[in-house]
């Protein structure tokens, strides 16, 4: 099976403006940009409770904490929300007003009470991807996308090793995309 696309700005600008031309525009922004922005992948996205992302004041966490029953591996672990991101969340908590802490963060058409299903979310992401034009994208996309631009920015493996909720650098490395362009940069360090 061929690994999920690792998109570039201007091909995640795409699938955002595209968003922004469709029903649950906000909502949909903020759960594309959890997997791109923190990481999450996409079952743990579909999970996600309000009690999750948001404080008794209605104001968005900076740390997600993601319990064992949450995560592929069942690891806890925290996830750091950027301020970029906040701002998406809290725009879509703001116009989605939670009913109850315990409901999922992100409603469905079908049901506020019970949300996506990973299955579900990743239908629809594939339909907003295959909406914007991408081929190749898929709802992992978000996760290595994530991972590469850190890894592209000089991030230790290590960090990400956490940050993705790893047990083995190898897993994470198996992750990371390096396009011709930089191979080519790179052997023009030597001199």
């Amino acid at each position: 099976m061929a690994q999920a696309k690792t998109l570039t700005k201007d091909e995640l600008s795409r699938v955002l403006d595209y968003i922004n031309t469709r029903r649950f525009a906000q909502r949909n922004r903020a759960m594309m940009l959890l997997t791109h922005l923190a990481g999450l992948r996409i079952g743990e996205v579909a999970c996600l409770r309000w009690s999750d992302v948001t404080n008794h004041d209605g104001t968005v966490k900076e740390e997600i904490r993601l319990l064992p029953d949450m995560t592929k591996g069942r690891h806890a672990r925290t996830v750091f929300i950027n301020i970029r991101l906040r701002e998406e969340l809290q725009a879509y908590a703001s116009q989605a007003k939670c009913i109850d802490r315990s409901y999922p963060f992100f409603a469905s058409q079908k049901s506020i009470k019970t949300g996506f299903s990973a299955n579900s979310l990743a239908q629809t992401f594939a339909l907003l991807y295959e909406g914007a034009g991408l081929e190749g994208a898929s709802s992992h996309s978000g996760r290595r996308t994530f991972l590469t631009s850190l890894a592209n920015k000089g991030t230790a493996i290590h960090i990400l090793k956490t940050l993705a909720g790893h047990r083995s650098i190898s897993t994470t490395a198996a992750y990371l995309y390096s396009s011709p362009s930089q191979l080519k940069a790179a052997v023009e360090l030597i001199g």
